[in-house]
């Protein structure tokens, strides 16, 4: 019985310094049954010449390009409309997969039923590896207001359990939004403590501390809409669990 097609999603904006890394790592998948789509959200490096090299030798690989720099949020839904798999996975274009990790979590995820997972996974800066994050065993809409346990990079839904779910049009933080969206449907999201994906914290904004926690209170506030009461509380506790994390 052929093994069901899981679609990987990754946005890619002036990614050429990492993106061919992240490319090898989905192609190096003991897990064979994918598809890479890869929307580009108006590079103006040489992103979209190696993404070409790639779906030029491998079919599998397919590239996007935005008509308009819209994000990363856009630029994953462009690929998520496009996708045929019954399972949807996310990889940015910085960051990278263990060779077992959709093996291991496609095969949890169907022996158990379960339509929402995500996995541990280490950080890592330049070529150095660096802390692991280990997740709770299951987050649900509750838990993931006060913290976004769910690396992106590990994140992986069944489509024929939830139908196709988008990202908020929203500059940052759209895949916490999705997240949430998610477990409004479902009770919880489950994880497996295996360390499966690498994390890049030597680019993008995952450097810029405050621009986090700004971005993080407007999501709060403009897109899940609490009041300022329950904003400043879960903020609060965003913030000190954020610290704790980025301290390992």
């Amino acid at each position: 019985m052929e093994k069901p097609l899981v679609s990987v999603i990754m946005p890619a904006y002036n990614a050429e310094k990492y993106i061919a890394q992240s490319i090898d790592s989905v192609v190096k998948q003991s897990y064979q049954n994918w598809e890479l789509l890869i929307t580009d959200d108006r590079s103006n490096d040489n992103t979209q010449q190696i993404v070409k090299q790639y779906s030029n030798q491998d079919s599998r690989i397919k590239l996007f390009v935005n008509e308009e720099n819209g994000g990363a949020g856009v630029a994953r839904n462009n690929s998520i409309k496009q996708a045929k798999g019954r399972f949807i996975a996310f990889l940015d274009a910085d960051d990278q997969w263990l060779a077992e990790k959709l093996t291991t979590q496609i095969s949890f995820m169907l022996k158990n039923n379960y339509a929402f997972t995500f996995t541990a996974y280490q950080k890592i800066e330049g070529d150095k590896k660096g802390g692991i994050l280990i997740p709770p065993k299951f987050t649900c809409y509750k838990k993931l207001l006060s913290s976004n346990v769910i690396g992106c990079l590990t994140a992986v839904y069944d489509t024929e359990m939830l139908g196709k779910k988008y990202m908020p049009l929203i500059r940052k933080r759209q895949d916490m939004g999705l997240w949430l969206d998610i477990l409004k449907v479902i009770p919880k999201a489950q994880s497996i403590p295996n360390v499966l994906a690498l994390y890049r914290v030597d680019s993008g904004m995952t450097q810029n501390k405050l621009e986090i926690l700004k971005w993080q209170w407007l999501f709060y506030r403009e897109v899940v809409k609490l009041n300022v009461f329950k904003a400043t509380y879960h903020f609060f506790i965003y913030s000190v669990k954020g610290f704790l994390k980025h301290s390992v």
